[in-house]
């Protein structure tokens, strides 16, 4: 008997409808997976099994053979278990109505005893079921919330796989469709921080600079001596920049989903994603690949902040790599016979210590690096990379009548609502624009009509590109941060006052910085 059961399979952040078809044949022995199945796949044998066997059913004694088809699409991971499971029950007529059956998309990874494990990439699977007119969705319980983020589509969230087997034995009776109400859970969790800037004592010039950074979407470089407060800083970036919107969360979900990060039971993304991986990270882990190709960390990022912690200590190989996602803001992975796509939309957001002791151009400390030894540290962060900075900012110290300073200073909450403020300019700047949705995003071509600049502003950048020796991708830099100090003032022309400022965030750039 050929029976027909729907899986799904995610390439990219994106899921392609499986048809798993199932035939038992009279003569023969032994079951065949065909259809490019990798070794996960081909060991679901085992597990579905010893799962049917615990049921207290019979695996068929002749030959079975299962398809996935497409046939020329590789299948991998542990998802399959599921489909191919109740597949074979209904080719050996242990279910009824295998047209029922044909109605809905399962999937789920099978325990020996039955019992359903979590998947990955639940809400792309949960989109293309929606897209193919499917009745419902079946999937592992863990991962019902996420996909009944879909509107339109009757989710069921399953623990086993006898669950399963009683639904389409009594005519679709015994479970009930997940609902989740998303715009109420997204709403009321969008502003749920542990943190706050509050808590940081001094340091308003990093603040401003930070408030700056997140007004235009801009990347920004900390450098400063340790225990100045860089990382503290960095990490209350995510508290003041505007809130996902339901669009954001929706493609920051899917990736996450994608990636196995999101925790079991949870719904959208709510707030902007902060990931700081370690400096021993790899090329791969960071912009995404492998023999399956997976997001890496600059995709997981994608709508947030990427902190990159003691910048100089990141292998060269894996900084280089970013440059063309941070222009592209998106990677491409490209194998021989496929190539993927993954969002990467991030600010960067970088530390670093000037020296390798710490204290170069520190107030109090002595620097004990020998000579030559600073440049040659720096140099560790190519130019072109070092280009792609809009903010290089010098943190200093707190001296301690800051530190011990009962005056409050302004909170999150208060920084973020300047933020969106200018960002609402912005968005009204570049509504004919689609893809550009702040000023870090502006190209070149647009630069001359939206960042004017008057004849005192131009003999001021044209002295300092001089004396700095700037690149021209820094002279487009300075202008797009000048654009946003005017935006956060609520002025329609960059005056003088706003280049100054934006020209002295380019500290890396001075001749002779770093000796």
């Amino acid at each position: 008997m050929l029976v027909k059961i729907y899986g799904s399979a995610v390439y990219g952040v994106e899921a392609i409808t499986i048809t798993n078809e199932v035939n038992w044949m009279s003569t023969g022995i032994g079951i065949v997976i065909v259809g490019l199945p990798d070794n996960a796949v081909k060991e679901s044998l085992q597990r579905i099994e010893s799962t049917i066997k615990s049921l207290g059913y019979q695996m068929p004694r002749t030959k079975v053979v299962v398809n996935m088809a497409p046939a020329d699409i590789k299948k991998s991971g542990t998802a399959f278990d599921l489909p191919i499971a109740v597949g074979i029950l209904a080719a050996s007529e242990y279910l009824p109505n295998p047209d029922i059956i044909e109605k809905y998309l399962i999937m789920g990874e099978l325990s020996l005893d039955g019992e359903l494990r979590a998947i990955k990439g639940a809400l792309p699977i949960a989109i293309q079921a929606r897209k193919d007119n499917f009745k419902g969705l079946i999937i592992p319980k863990a991962n019902e919330r996420e996909a009944a983020i879909v509107s339109g589509l009757s989710v069921y969230g399953v623990d086993t796989i006898e669950e399963v087997i009683n639904f389409f034995s009594n005519d679709e009776k015994g479970l009930e469709p997940v609902v989740v109400n998303t715009r109420e859970e997204f709403f009321n969790s969008q502003y749920d921080y542990e943190i706050d800037f509050a808590e940081v004592k001094g340091q308003e010039n990093i603040k401003r600079a930070l408030e700056i950074a997140a007004a235009g979407g801009h990347n920004a470089i900390l450098i400063g001596p340790p225990g100045a407060g860089k990382t503290m800083l960095a990490k209350r970036l995510p508290t003041i920049l505007p809130p996902l919107t339901l669009h954001e969360a929706l493609e920051t979900t899917k990736i996450h989903s994608v990636a196995g990060k999101l925790p079991e039971h949870s719904t959208l993304v709510s707030k902007r994603p902060f990931r700081s991986p370690h400096h021993t990270i790899s090329d791969v882990a960071l912009v995404g690949g492998g023999g399956n190709p997976q997001p890496g960390e600059i995709s997981l990022a994608h709508n947030g902040v990427l902190f990159l912690d003691e910048l100089p200590e990141f292998k060269r190989t894996v900084l280089e790599v970013m440059r063309q996602p941070m222009e592209e803001r998106r990677v491409t992975i490209s194998r021989a016979k496929i190539a993927l796509d993954f969002p990467a939309s991030f600010m960067l957001i970088a530390s670093m210590n000037p020296c390798p002791c710490g204290f170069f151009n520190h107030p109090e400390k002595e620097c004990s690096c020998p000579p030559g030894t600073v440049q040659k540290y720096l140099n560790k962060i190519s130019g072109p990379l070092l280009d792609r900075i809009d903010l290089h900012v010098e943190v200093t110290p707190v001296p301690f009548n800051e530190l011990s300073s009962l005056k409050s200073s302004d909170d999150s909450s208060s920084i973020r609502d300047r933020v969106i403020k200018a960002r609402e300019l912005q968005a009204e700047r570049y509504k004919n624009n689609p893809g550009i949705y702040c000023n870090a995003q502006m190209s070149s071509k647009m630069l001359k009509e939206i960042c004017e600049i008057d004849t005192i502003g131009r003999n001021l950048l044209k002295n300092a590109m001089e004396k700095l020796n700037l690149s021209a991708r820094a002279y487009d830099r300075i202008l797009k941060v000048s654009r946003t100090i005017a935006d956060l003032s609520a002025s329609g022309q960059i005056k003088p006052e706003h280049l100054a400022e934006a020209i002295q965030y380019r500290s890396l750039d001075r001749e002779g910085w770093g000796g």
